[in-house]
């Protein structure tokens, strides 16, 4: 039976042993005395501090979405739309293939059925969820001389508006989980950063190790306190998230995370999971399943969910 225990003593200890390695951060140093290990970790000897500053610093995650703009790929789609008594009053199924010759990519649509309003008459969406799930796995036209780098790469609201404004903020949300995020309205971006000193407090952290799909993973959770008041509540949008890191390479392998926030003026309640698998060297998503529940002032409120498989990479 797991154990779960806050080791001060031997964290510390822990630290002094490492105290050379320049990734051990005050700040993270901070931090691991707040997490509780399962007795599996425990024995690994692990550096919680420095285990610390690699999830920060955690760059994986995004990479494997950018890796899909430079492959070929198959991708099953599944999109819907429920009114608020659960019924489905929208959605789309399809198959389509991804190719990528000549430093441009291109999407072909094998097969698809809609039901409902999913399109306009000028045959766009009618959805936020469907333009979010576009963004993510449907190319429009030919792109060219895309590349999966990540660094200095960030996601910005800047000089956008209406729905492209929306779907980046998604983004920032998605790719981003537990960073500091700017450009959201009416949300400060140090409720996002599940780092910071004054928004750990309201989180408990805890690391236990398993296997994944044959790997050998970390798994680290962190959940908001059950004993948050009302006004507690309010300071943070990150509900869960847990994670699925590689003990060798420290990449992501699978990620669950809810959020939820209420400005008055739009609210959102979002649950998101990820699989992901390597093609080659290269870190790819392999499934993707998100509901959401967004209500923004002026628009209608609305209920959606979505499902991508990809398989069948090619490069």
């Amino acid at each position: 039976m797991k154990l779960r225990i806050v080791l001060s003593f031997l964290l510390l200890v822990s630290i002094a042993v490492n105290a050379q390695v320049p990734a051990d951060t005050l700040e993270a140093r901070r931090l691991a005395r707040m997490i509780s290990l399962s007795e599996v970790v425990i024995r690994t000897d692990i550096n919680v501090a420095k285990f610390i500053e690699r999830v920060k610093n955690d760059s994986t995650f995004y990479k494997a979405f950018k890796n899909l703009r430079i492959l070929g790929f198959t991708s099953l789609n599944n999109i819907w739309i429920r009114d608020k008594k659960g019924k489905q009053v929208a959605g789309l199924q399809s198959k389509t293939r991804q190719v990528r010759e000549n430093e441009c990519r291109s999407m072909s649509v094998i097969e698809e059925t809609v039901q409902g309003d999913f399109y306009d008459r000028h045959h766009q969406y009618n959805y936020y969820t469907a333009e979010l799930y576009a963004s993510l796995f449907f190319t429009k036209g030919k792109v060219c001389n895309e590349t999966n780098i990540v660094g200095g790469n960030q996601f910005s609201t800047r000089g956008k508006k209406g729905v492209e404004k929306h779907k980046e903020q998604l983004k920032l949300l998605m790719f981003n989980p537990g960073k500091r995020v700017p450009g959201i309205p009416l949300m400060s971006d140090r409720k996002l950063d599940l780092f910071d000193p004054n928004q750990a407090e309201y989180y408990d952290f805890f690391i236990d190790q398993e296997m994944y799909e044959g790997r050998s993973c970390y798994i680290f959770s962190i959940t908001a306190r059950p004993d948050l008041s009302s006004g507690q509540r309010d300071k943070i949008v990150i509900d869960k998230m847990i994670t699925w890191f590689d003990a060798k390479t420290m990449e992501v392998m699978k990620r669950n995370y809810s959020l939820s926030y209420d400005a008055g003026v739009y609210d959102f309640d979002v649950d998101i999971e990820v699989e992901l698998t390597h093609f080659g060297e290269l870190l790819v998503p392999k499934t993707l399943r998100y509901t959401g529940n967004w209500d923004v002032m002026f628009k209608k409120r609305e209920r959606g969910g979505f499902a991508a498989t990809l398989f069948d990479f090619t490069r």
